[in-house]
């Protein structure tokens, strides 16, 4: 099949993005694969929708992940007609997108028009649109989540620390990786004014109660179709734990990654909100998950596949690349039938 990723820039992906392995784990199975930046798209008048895009050697055949990114990066651009895609998956960071405000909006927008011209296009644009911002979490069951309140009001953001115990965790609606997200109580509290003022600056403010399970760190778990992804028996989820005192355990911010046994009242959660996911059409997605409940659900470019292959000496992304080849198949069989959203998640 072909098989394009869309990434933020293709000239600063790393290789140890869990897109690259993703990307060389469908090279591998012989698929033609392209990356694409969200300033890559372009709309013809006459409607058609074409990517400035790159690809490793087609001749080669790469093992190093290293190797296969230096000569997707090093290769020329080439145009490539979208519609021509079985599949495009949109794994761009909103948090890398800073600088260019407008870069997501565009991505979610040219999915869509992907989607509508006929390429199955994961996670589904439409619903992507939505979760921009933390905002989306709030629609996934209330029993999984932990006590939330989002406000630009300093009085009712202090209030809400009170009522927490005088312990919350403050972060900004949009973004994500771990920036801009600060642990406060009761002794901070002249602190809290700066802190609120630090996040109001760019919009909300995301409080949320503070849970003793945290000092543990937080587990990230891969789900792909709503459920668990497991292969040869091993889940592809893993423990972050900060190495300071800092309350932010993504691998970004400085985490450490360490093994992880899946509970049933994790299993349950899953369960819990496997329905939502998969209405939404959320194919492959990142649970950050703290004691019993879940704090963020990352359905842009979950990452930490590399983690899971060091701890378990699992590589989990060939699973990935046949579920799309599955669901290629199935929408060769059904055409338009199948809305995007229905065949992305199931």
């Amino acid at each position: 099949m072909k098989i394009g990723f869309v990434v933020n820039d293709v000239s600063t992906e790393k290789d140890t993005y869990t897109t690259i392995r993703l990307a060389l784990a469908a090279s591998q199975r012989d698929h033609e694969v392209w990356l694409m930046g969200l300033g890559d798209f372009g709309y013809e008048p006459g409607g058609s929708l074409h990517a400035r895009a790159r690809r490793a050697d087609p001749a080669r055949s790469y093992r190093s992940l290293t190797r296969y990114l230096e000569d997707v990066q090093a290769s020329e651009t080439t145009v490539v007609t979208l519609s021509e895609f079985d599949v495009v998956l949109m794994r761009a960071d909103p948090a890398d997108s800073a600088e260019y405000p407008w870069a997501n909006t565009a991505g979610v927008a040219f999915g869509h028009m992907m989607a509508t011209s006929g390429v199955l296009v994961v996670n589904d644009p439409v619903r992507l649109a939505s979760a921009i911002s933390k905002a989306y979490f709030q629609h996934f069951p209330e029993v999984v989540r932990p006590r939330t309140l989002i406000s630009r009001d300093e009085s009712r953001i202090r209030e809400f620390v009170e009522e927490s115990g005088g312990r919350a965790v403050l972060k900004p609606l949009q973004g994500s990786g771990g920036s801009g997200v600060f642990m406060v109580n009761t002794d901070e509290a002249p602190n809290l004014s700066q802190i609120v003022e630090a996040i109001a600056r760019d919009g909300y403010v995301v409080a949320q109660e503070y849970l003793e399970d945290a000092k543990d760190g937080d587990i990230r778990m891969f789900v792909m179709n709503g459920r668990p992804l497991q292969v040869d028996g091993a889940y592809a989820a893993f423990r972050r734990k900060s190495s300071s005192s800092d309350p932010r355990s993504n691998m970004s911010a400085g985490g450490t990654a360490h093994k992880v046994q899946i509970s049933p009242a994790i299993l349950e959660m899953v369960e819990t909100v496997r329905p939502k996911l998969q209405e939404d059409g959320m194919f492959l997605v990142g649970l950050d998950i703290v004691g019993d409940k879940l704090m963020e659900v990352n359905v842009f470019s979950p990452g930490g596949f590399g983690s899971c292959e060091n701890l378990y000496g699992v590589n989990f992304t060939p699973a990935v690349i046949e579920d799309l080849e599955r669901k290629v198949a199935v929408r060769q069989h059904y055409g338009p039938e199948l809305t995007n959203a229905r065949l992305a998640a199931h």
